[in-house]
């Protein structure tokens, strides 16, 4: 054994992330500017699903690889008086004329996010047959509906259409997202002209402060929202030119789908966690039954005094392992290890004065999701149809109207008394969702940690049923253990390669509250409300 287990260091730093502390709301998101938008609605007036929307819209100007109108989502909301939290479903569905004959086989196996069948030009991939029916718009809309107050829709898009106008920044991080996905970006016209300029990723000046650049007519269409209602997004003007530019590019996408889209408000699953607390999911179609199978598991690896050891990383590799192999078998997947690659997701978390909460996670699924912006609207849209698995006879197979199976975990957790500190957490990063949030859990329910202190304990991930990976943090001990449990990979937690999920939480109590980001993300960050205008 050696103590310096990685051939190659990318960085040298210890790196720290602010929390925020405060008793009239707090807004995590892995966009500094999107939480201070939900932070300025709280001051508003607004709560905390005000808040929430008005940071998911701020989002598509500011993070558009990872969110916007084009993607879908899940929320849980938990009242200030209540025990039972709520789940707001907008999650992907396939257009009504999806055809599998759409997707013929290459006869490879395709190692992007997930390791399907290859299908001839990626048309599953990125593309207009790449596109679920965009339901972000709906489930935000039903968020306000079902939690917000009675604060204008204009006033929550306020901010996002402030950040529109003033462009996206043209910092160092926008390059390194924009050059991740620019050989497929160059491929669609719009997206092309937007985000590589002659050709080009934008780059920084060398020197000063970065400049902003337009993200086409995005802006524009957050003001038709602004001033139509959301449900012109579906229904209305904006409807009608989402639907004339999908089909002229060969999509299936259509006035019907938009027509249709729905998102649902239900009572949120919960998982018990050790007779103590329930963890509120948001059920069925996300990561939250292998959630539930690892916290099953791990009832054998009970929390000590001294934190968490070899015995325990270890046993949560094994538990993690066997979950995944469970979840994969189910959808017909190959065992494979996966390499989950880019993942463009989003996860914001708040809460408001008066103890509401709020989960959010929300995504375009690819970084950058199909890679296709639409002229009219600006609108970049997801690649939903990669979740299924394109062979016609699979258990997650490709059907009109289908919905595929996804690792979006959001989640509140209540004390089983029904008293107090509530949580809120969740993350982004694909199939390293799963165990980044248990362990966000473990760390404050199991081990007492402080938020900081949860948000940058080192951690393991484990996104398949074959392999672990460490972060070489870790104590020695820890990663020998193991090393000797299974295939290990030690390695480094930091913005790109991205071998962790980005999670973030909040911890409120009735008389505050505490939020941390996730601390290798440059932009994330929590932000306090002040006092109320």
């Amino acid at each position: 054994m050696t103590t310096d287990r990685l051939s190659y260091q990318s960085q040298n730093w210890i790196l720290t992330k602010p929390s925020a502390k405060g008793k009239n709301g707090i807004v995590v998101s892995q966009s500094s500017d999107a939480a201070k938008a939900g932070a300025a609605i709280l001051e508003a007036g607004g709560n905390a699903a005000d808040a929430a929307v008005a940071a998911c819209f701020a989002l598509a100007a500011v993070e558009p690889w990872n969110s916007g109108l084009g993607g879908i989502g899940f929320a849980v909301v938990l009242g200030a008086g209540a025990t039972q939290a709520k789940v707001v479903d907008f999650g992907p569905v396939a257009p009504h004329r999806a055809d599998p004959a759409d997707y013929p086989l290459t006869g490879a196996m395709k190692r992007d996010l997930f390791t399907w069948p290859e299908v001839e030009g990626d048309k599953n991939i990125h593309g207009p047959l790449s596109f679920c029916t965009p339901s972000a718009v709906a489930g935000y809309a039903k968020l306000k509906e079902a939690f917000g107050t009675q604060m204008p829709v204009a006033d929550l898009l306020a901010p996002a259409i402030t950040l529109a106008k003033r462009g996206l920044a043209q910092d160092w991080y926008t390059t390194l997202k924009i050059a991740s996905s620019a050989s497929v970006l160059r491929l669609y016209e719009e997206s092309a002209r937007i985000y590589l300029p002659n050709g080009l990723p934008p780059v920084q000046p060398y020197q000063g402060v970065p400049g902003f650049f337009q993200l086409g007519r995005l802006a524009s269409t957050l003001e038709r929202l602004a001033e139509a209602g959301f449900d012109d997004f579906y229904r209305g003007d904006i409807a009608a030119r989402l639907a004339v530019d999908i089909a002229a590019m060969g999509g299936v996408v259509d006035a019907e789908d938009l027509a249709g889209c729905q998102a649902v408000v239900r009572d949120a699953p919960t998982i018990d966690w050790r007779g103590t607390h329930f963890i509120h999911t948001a059920g069925g179609l996300t990561a939250a039954p292998t959630l539930a199978d690892v916290i099953a598991g791990m009832a054998d690896y009970p929390p000590t005094a001294s934190g968490p050891g070899a015995d325990w990383f270890t046993g949560l590799s094994r538990v993690l392992r066997r979950a995944y192999a469970s979840r994969l078998e189910g959808l017909g997947a190959a065992r494979a290890a996966v390499e989950p690659g880019d993942t463009c997701t989003t996860h914001l978390t708040v809460v408001d004065g008066d103890g509401n909460l709020v989960a959010v996670t929300t995504t375009l699924l690819s970084s950058m999701g199909s890679r296709v912006v639409l002229p009219s609207t600006g609108v970049l849209m997801n690649n939903g149809m990669m979740w299924f698995d394109p062979r016609p006879d699979s258990a997650n197979a490709i059907k009109p109207g289908a919905r595929p199976l996804c690792n979006m975990c959001p989640v509140i957790v209540t004390p089983k008394d029904g008293g107090w500190p509530r949580m809120a957490a969740g993350a982004s990063g694909g199939r390293r969702i799963l165990a980044s949030v248990y362990q966000m859990l473990a760390w404050t329910l199991d081990f007492h940690m402080t938020v900081p202190a949860a948000a940058h304990a080192p951690r393991i991930d484990v996104s398949g049923p074959d392999d672990t990976s460490a972060d070489r943090r870790l104590p020695e001990d820890v990663l020998a253990a193991l090393e000797g449990a299974g295939p290990l990979s030690v390695v480094e937690h930091g913005v790109l390669p991205i071998n962790f999920a980005c999670p973030n939480l909040i911890v409120a109590d009735r008389d505050g509250a505490e939020g941390c980001s996730d601390v290798v993300s440059p932009w994330s960050a929590a932000i306090a409300a002040t006092a109320r205008i």
